[in-house]
């Protein structure tokens, strides 16, 4: 009966924030025993939508681990940026000379998410994970490849770039940035990349759902390294970056 009721007030269109807020409370031991039967992603988000907003996945975020998202996540990330730009520096090879590139865009830029973006793509590829693999770029996202594209992908996040904007990469204007999960447009209008980064890390404990394997370095760093999560039992990767990062 509270969710069919939050399911009402959901899709209203003066919602009472207030009240969602504490019929998510209520309801969030059924969630999670939904949540273990590993729904499909679609029919879950049709009986709980009010997932689909940022401020609830905070909450839920918060219910789980009495962490709060955003402001940990992307404060540690801050905290970091010199230390891990000093670790960066220290990459050679191919790495290395991405590394370098992507760093050369940030310089004379003061936009703080053009630098959160630009040192969370740099972790990934010191982690040597592959950016498009989490990050995928669009210039239209109405087009049939663009839709066909997203409805193949388990799991990323989504630019669209603005209009007469040819810049590739951070620093470009975006017209949309969001989240996928099994071909499903769950979250956009998102502020930036580093944002849809933590957004679909607190998707990824409100679902329960695993690590994709090709990125599992990177949702390990920012659990155990920017979250400070479980982050006893190290990776070797993430052990290494870790220490680095300590001295």
């Amino acid at each position: 009966m509270e969710r069919v009721a939050l399911l009402t007030e959901v899709k209203k269109k003066k919602r009472d924030e207030n009240l969602i807020k504490a019929k998510m409370q209520r309801t969030f031991s059924l969630r999670r025993q939904e949540v273990l039967q590993e729904p499909k992603i679609p029919e879950f988000f049709n009986k709980w939508p009010a997932l689909l907003d940022v401020t609830e996945i905070k909450w839920e975020f918060m219910r789980l681990t009495t962490v709060p998202l955003t402001s940990k996540f992307l404060g540690e990330l801050d905290r970091l940026t010199n230390d891990l730009i000093g670790v960066f520096n220290t990459k050679g090879g191919v790495a290395g000379k991405k590394i370098g590139a992507m760093m050369a865009k940030m310089e004379n830029n003061q936009d703080i998410n053009v630098r959160r973006d630009c040192i969370l793509r740099c972790l990934r590829i010191y982690l040597c994970e592959d950016l498009d693999t989490l990050v995928k770029e669009y210039v239209d996202m109405e087009c049939s490849e663009s839709e066909a594209d997203v409805a193949g992908t388990t799991m990323a996040i989504y630019t669209v770039q603005a209009e007469g904007d040819d810049h590739d990469g951070p620093g470009g204007l975006l017209a949309d940035v969001g989240v996928v999960l099994e071909g499903v447009e769950v979250l956009h209008n998102l502020q930036s990349i580093n944002h849809a980064c933590v957004m679909l890390y607190g998707l990824i404990y409100a679902l329960n759902l695993s690590y994709p394997r090709s990125l599992k370095n990177i949702f390990e760093a920012y659990q155990k390294i920017l979250m400070d999560l479980e982050s006893s039992k190290l990776s070797p990767k993430v052990r290494t970056l870790k220490l680095k990062l300590l001295r």
